[in-house]
């Protein structure tokens, strides 16, 4: 099967997100994260900085990923309480896998889990599930 193509473009939860141009089955790695390797300290001194738009992500070892400028479009992810896709941290790498069949057009989002947000960013993925903070 071939690989789904994907495009930023405008959405409804945050700014631009990343969108499917072909449909994707369920478990299928969707891509990559791109970025800079950085020590968790740096991370932090950096996200303190950028103030709401961040696009880090740390891998519990010390160093994090960085890919505010070099992310490619699997920066564009956004935070979902019922997400469509995971996101696998693994050796520096960081993959988004479909949790389920993701269709044409659908935006590609995933629950981020824990952030520096500390619950105080109100979350705006619109899911009847939403959790409503970040």
């Amino acid at each position: 099967m071939q690989r789904p193509n994907f495009q930023v473009r405008r959405s409804r939860i945050h700014g631009r997100g990343l969108f499917a141009l072909s449909a994707c089955p369920a478990r299928r790695k969707l891509g990559e994260l791109g970025g800079e390797i950085i020590t968790e300290r740096e991370a932090r001194r950096r996200a303190r900085a950028a103030g709401e738009s961040i696009k880090i992500v740390e891998f519990g070892d010390g160093t994090a990923l960085d890919a505010t400028r070099a992310g490619g479009p699997f920066g564009y992810v956004n935070h979902s309480c019922e997400p469509n896709a995971f996101m696998r941290r693994y050796k520096g790498h960081v993959e988004f896998y479909a949790l389920r069949r993701v269709e044409a057009g659908e935006e590609v989002t995933c629950d981020y889990g824990e952030t520096h947000h500390e619950g105080k960013l109100p979350c705006r993925c619109g899911s009847p599930k939403c959790n409503g903070r970040l």
